[in-house]
């Protein structure tokens, strides 16, 4: 479910993600832009695991785009230490420890990013094992409760915030279906970065073949075309073009869309190629892709 639409100016735009309790827009980034706290919860070693880890990486990259100071945290009982190697390997930035928050550092907001159903948006009820506790909620007037390495939070659904100071939300990455049971492949982690970006976060993924080569096949396309492009003088990202990216990840971190910019740009025909590469560059930040790994490899 996407946030409510575009900004009218840029310079307006805040990062607002989806609240999977109420199905409502909140403002992950503060007005008065204290710490903002992002939680992920997973456990063991799968595909869906590092999905959620995935999204809380860029719930941090962007907010710190925004500006916004950002305190990252992972909470899970089972494969920690083999969780947090394959995010590495993924390029997902490393979690402290979130096992034990004792009182936080006074963040003004809280996001809790979890694994969740095909359809958690707008209903149901999302539960989930982290760190120990039960994570259970339910989405019409219902109480949240949360334990989370002993420290429990506890909130109504209703979009008002636990305290004076702190709001929370709860953010649902859907699963992610496999061909096998087995941990992810990890041979080629920028195509299984980029496979499992392709989708919304509420919609579920199947890392298959041909989804693990498309993905690959695209990396390798952008990754030359960036390497060509920086062998020419640089332009700077068109604002339109910025603009267009922003809106596009400030409104429920709408990653999808911040590829299919990168597409038009890749074949606008009034862009210079400065102006390409620079787009691509300052994607990058956000989507971890490392887009220009390869300058300097061309003849």
């Amino acid at each position: 479910m996407r946030a409510h639409g575009p900004p009218p100016a840029y310079a307006q735009a805040v990062l607002r993600i989806i609240d999977v309790r109420t199905g409502e827009p909140v403002e992950a980034a503060p007005a008065r832009r204290g710490l903002t706290r992002v939680q992920a919860h997973a456990s063991g070693l799968d595909a869906t695991a590092l999905r959620v880890l995935l999204v809380s990486d860029l719930l941090v990259r962007a907010l710190e785009l925004g500006g916004t100071p950002v305190w990252s945290l992972l909470t899970g009982d089972r494969q920690q230490a083999e969780l947090r190697t394959a995010a590495g390997a993924l390029g997902i930035r490393p979690f402290e420890d979130g096992t034990d928050l004792g009182s936080g550092l006074g963040e003004a907001q809280v996001l809790h990013v979890m694994a969740g159903g095909a359809e958690t948006g707008g209903g149901g009820p999302v539960s989930e094992a982290t760190g120990g506790g039960l994570v259970s909620e339910m989405t019409e007037g219902a109480q949240v409760s949360e334990a989370t390495g002993g420290a429990q939070a506890s909130e109504t659904t209703g979009g008002s915030p636990a305290s004076e100071t702190t709001g929370r939300a709860v953010v649902a990455v859907a699963p992610v279906a496999s061909p096998t049971a087995a941990a992810p492949d990890l041979s080629d982690p920028g195509a299984l970065r980029l496979a499992l970006l392709s989708q919304p976060r509420d919609l579920p993924v199947r890392l298959d073949a041909e989804a693990l080569d498309e993905a690959r096949r695209t990396l390798a396309q952008w990754r030359g075309a960036v390497a060509d492009w920086a062998r020419r003088p640089s332009r700077p990202v068109p604002d339109d073009v910025r603009v267009e990216l922003r809106t596009a990840w400030e409104d429920d971190l709408n990653v999808p869309e911040v590829l299919r910019v990168l597409r038009r740009v890749e074949t606008r025909p009034d862009l210079p190629d400065g102006a390409r590469f620079e787009t691509y560059a300052y994607a990058d930040r956000l989507l971890g892709l490392e887009l220009t790994r390869d300058i300097g490899s061309l003849a």
